[in-house]
């Protein structure tokens, strides 16, 4: 890591073909991390996360030490089944359909492809949305 929120090559390795797959994307530096946009929309943003640097993200998250966190949109009828099973999603406060994920050795990167279409679905223009298969 070079520098505060920085996310491992590995981890932006494994998004980057999931999220540039998708029609319209491009990825950018966020204000700490890397993002994935449609348009002008964010529907996916990663970053690693220090408790006392970021204490929002930290705080969101229940960490008590450094971790990689992604954090995406979800449809509003999806959320609450996704919290249920706790870790590693948990419920920023900054909007009803943002969510997060905690990624570690554990992740699922199936799960992750199927999530962040659902994200860009939930972001893009319909005319956009219509062109991706969903997740069933």
């Amino acid at each position: 890591m070079t520098a505060p929120g920085d996310v491992d090559p590995e981890v932006l390795d494994r998004l980057r073909p999931i999220c540039r797959g998708l029609p319209e994307t491009y990825e950018e530096p966020a204000w700490v991390g890397t993002r994935w946009r449609i348009r002008r929309r964010t529907f996916a943003h990663v970053l690693t996360v220090d408790p006392e640097r970021q204490a929002v993200h930290a705080r969101a998250a229940a960490l008590d030490r450094p971790a990689c966190l992604l954090v995406f949109r979800s449809p509003l009828d999806e959320i609450a089944g996704l919290l249920s099973g706790g870790h590693p999603f948990y419920k920023p406060d900054w909007s009803p359909n943002v969510l997060g994920m905690i990624l570690d050795e554990a992740t699922d990167w199936a799960e992750v492809g199927e999530l962040l279409t659902e994200s860009y679905c939930v972001q893009a223009p319909k005319r956009l949305a219509a062109l991706v298969d969903r997740p069933a």
